[in-house]
């Protein structure tokens, strides 16, 4: 809440005016007292606005088809004024959260907590198409999370059926991502009912999955996939994803209704009057998303006096008590509450990406930092991107699900595809909304296209997968670059380790693939130059139009070689090279790096690829910790995917900053970014620290590496240290 100001009236149509509750470009919403005493969310429209006559007859139209509706599920109105020079609308004030942000902060809803959300909504449908209306924008934002169920609010677009909309034929009305392919083609006059049963079929795939059915990305991106593609139901729990899929069928005619949705989601053990037994009413809810709504329910309670700021101060007026209350509210330092969040979205405020989200050790409402993250997650390397979110998620999540933090984390996620355009379309999002820290960026063509405007706006950029020397070539100052992963040309580093200290050998020779270009001479380089246990290190070279590696195998043996190193990238060439070795009757380490790390390699080179060791920047995610092997597995059903370990430490680094960055919402991205420096942290897959001469990059050490060993079908994670078996 932030405090009037001095353009406040005291009330509004006998509306005592208590604080802001957020702003945007069309209007205010206000937390009020009623004469009687009963807290509302008061929302004024700006004259400006408020003198368009299609934009009055609009505001009209919501304040008409909301106070015609009754239902436990919809948030009533308490008065209006719909011909004021700045028309207002009263609602009851519910304070909770709303569903996106709920889903964003703790991750999907257990399937009973989906089956009462999905069923009270359908039952608040239900009363609404009743009424011979249709609310056309139903969708996450638009549902408060209460102590005994959800809240379906905003009825700004609502129509009633058959009327003649105030919006252009080609208009598109709703939220991409959350309504029909009707609704997406722009055919007003074929929307109607089944529409809003199409985004509720959305509503419920993302609670039960945390995923958007149609994914995200460019709108015009979203709207095709809406009508012309099938939705992502693959997250969705088993015993929902029949109902959502019927619910998100092309054919307006083939989806269920509202009533048959409720129905079909409802306990046939439990009264169809309440949807659970009476003793479960306050469980519906994971104990997470309990707290906050608890929390801000005790909040409301707690209504400040009244003040007015800013105005220019006298002598005689005292000093503020705390120097942060003085300063005038910015961008970063608008906190909402409850309800209002909701509120402010539906009259076109953009303050909601900081949200009362608890209280912390003194009472206070705890600040939400958003955290970005962009990657590819449908195209050729949507494996490693769709990993990394997950395991970035997850650590938002677990941060916010621990007692005694002082600010929550929420995730906001962009397919960028891995293609320059959508990333700098997903980078200007991100840096309009004032994000201060974005993860991900997993291919070089995403991270050079958005790296200029981060750049521009001091906005860290967190890598996971990719290092700095993969964006090599370009003339760019990479400045708020943080690179969490050992870089590519320095793999050579596991290998002579193990060849020093696991394994000595004094005499090491490298099958230089010269078909694996600079990865390929960066590997020979550096074993020629460093040597393992100060012995020496011959050169073969192979080249790369060649297939045949069985000269430059009889040289290196030859030269007597006790251990050999592969320089290729190409599975396929590494296997011929195996069994180069395997002919020769060789069965000394032989090494490579996670290039060849495939099963392709595994199936050519057969018995020959038995025992390889390769090393890596990522460790085996199913090795690190057992706790994060189980969340993971309970959180997505699958086992952790390569780099979800590393993604889950990036956000525990950045954590790490904001937390010493002390207890508010008030950061600059630059400030961020050189936090992050600054700071070390003890991850899942290794420690995250940066080397103290300002360099910026991560502290190289044979820990930032690993070490897997073929056996088998699979590879094996060698813990460090562990000779050969």
């Amino acid at each position: 809440m932030q405090p009037l100001t001095a353009d406040d009236p005291e009330d509004i149509g006998g509306h005592r005016l208590l604080a802001r509750l957020g702003a945007g470009g069309m209007g205010v919403v206000h937390l009020a007292r009623t004469a009687g005493g009963t807290l509302v969310a008061l929302k004024t429209i700006r004259a400006e606005h408020a003198a368009d006559p299609a934009f009055r007859t609009r505001f009209r139209r919501e304040v008409t088809a909301v106070r015609g509706l009754n239902g436990r599920w919809l948030v009533p109105v308490v008065a209006a004024d719909t011909e004021a020079r700045e028309p207002w609308l009263a609602t009851e004030f519910v304070p909770g959260p709303s569903l996106v942000e709920a889903v964003d902060g703790f991750g999907a809803l257990p399937v009973a907590a989906v089956r009462t959300l999905g069923s009270r909504l359908a039952d608040a449908l239900t009363a609404v198409h009743a009424a011979g209306l249709v609310h056309r924008d139903v969708k996450p934002g638009n549902v408060l999370l209460a102590l005994d169920g959800p809240r379906l609010i905003d009825f700004g677009i609502a129509h009633a059926a058959g009327a003649t909309a105030l919006t252009a034929p080609d208009a598109v009305v709703g939220t991409p991502g959350f309504l029909a392919p009707e609704q997406a083609q722009a055919r007003a006059g074929k929307v109607g009912p089944p529409g809003d049963v199409f985004s509720l079929g959305c509503v419920l795939a993302y609670a039960a999955s945390g995923r958007r059915p149609f994914g995200t990305g460019y709108a015009a991106g979203v709207l095709f996939r809406t009508v012309h593609e099938e939705p992502d139901l693959a997250e969705v729990p088993g015993e929902l994803r029949a109902l959502v899929a019927a619910c998100l069928a092309k054919d307006p005619t083939d989806r269920p209704t509202a009533r048959e949705v409720a129905a079909a989601l409802r306990d046939p053990r439990v009264s169809l009057a309440r949807g659970i037994p009476e003793d479960q009413e306050d469980d519906w809810l994971p104990p997470a998303v309990l707290r906050v709504v608890a929390e801000r329910s005790a909040r409301a309670l707690d209504v400040p006096t009244p003040q007015r700021s800013p105005r220019q101060p006298t002598a005689d007026d005292p000093a503020p008590s705390d120097p942060q209350d003085a300063r005038p509210p910015t961008r970063r330092r608008i906190l909402l509450m409850g309800s209002a969040a909701a509120a402010v979205v539906a009259v076109g405020g953009g303050a909601s990406a900081y949200l009362a989200a608890g209280r912390g050790g003194t009472g206070a409402a705890l600040p939400v930092h958003t955290l970005g993250f962009q990657a590819d997650l449908s195209s050729a390397d949507k494996a490693d991107g769709v990993a990394q979110e997950r395991g970035a998620r997850l650590a938002v999540e677990q941060h916010n699900a621990r007692a005694g933090i002082t600010f929550r984390l929420a995730l906001d996620t962009v397919d960028d595809r891995g293609e320059a355009a959508r990333a700098k379309q997903a980078a200007r999002r991100f840096t309009e909304a004032g994000v201060s820290v974005v993860l991900g960026l997993n291919t070089p063509a995403a991270a050079l296209a958005a790296a200029p405007i981060y750049r521009k706006t001091r906005t860290a950029m967190v890598l996971i997968s990719m290092d700095e020397t993969q964006l090599s070539g370009s003339d760019q100052n990479f400045i708020t670059l943080c690179v969490t992963r050992g870089p590519e040309s320095h793999l050579a580093l596991p290998l002579v380790s193990y060849l020093t200290s696991v394994r000595p050998v004094d005499r090491t020779a490298v099958i230089d693939d010269r078909a694996a270009g600079r990865t390929g001479s960066d590997l020979t380089n550096h074993f020629s130059q460093s040597p393992p246990h100060d012995g020496t290190t011959s050169v073969h070279p192979v080249a790369a139009d060649s297939d045949d590696f069985a000269p430059a195998v009889r040289a290196a043996l030859a030269a007597k070689a006790q251990a050999v190193v592969f320089s290729g990238t190409s599975p396929e060439r590494a296997a011929r090279c195996a069994r180069a070795l395997a002919d020769e009757g060789f069965t000394g380490p032989r090494l490579g790096t996670w290039r060849i790390m495939r099963p392709a390699f595994l199936q050519q080179a057969a018995a020959a690829g038995q025992d390889w060791l390769f090393g890596t920047p990522f460790t085996d995610p199913g090795s690190v910790s057992r706790t994060f092997r189980t969340a993971y597995r309970a959180r997505y059903g699958t086992a952790p995917g390569r780099w979800s370990p590393e993604a889950y430490d990036a956000v525990g680094l950045v954590t790490r900053a904001l937390e010493k960055l002390g207890e508010t919402a008030d950061i600059e991205p630059g400030v961020v970014t050189q936090r992050l420096f600054d700071v070390t942290y003890q991850g899942l897959a290794k420690p995250l620290r940066f080397d103290a001469d300002g360099a910026k990059s991560l502290e190289l050490e044979a820990s930032s590496y690993f070490l897997f060993q073929a056996k088998g079908k699979t590879f094996r994670l060698l813990e460090r240290n562990d000779p050969v078996k």
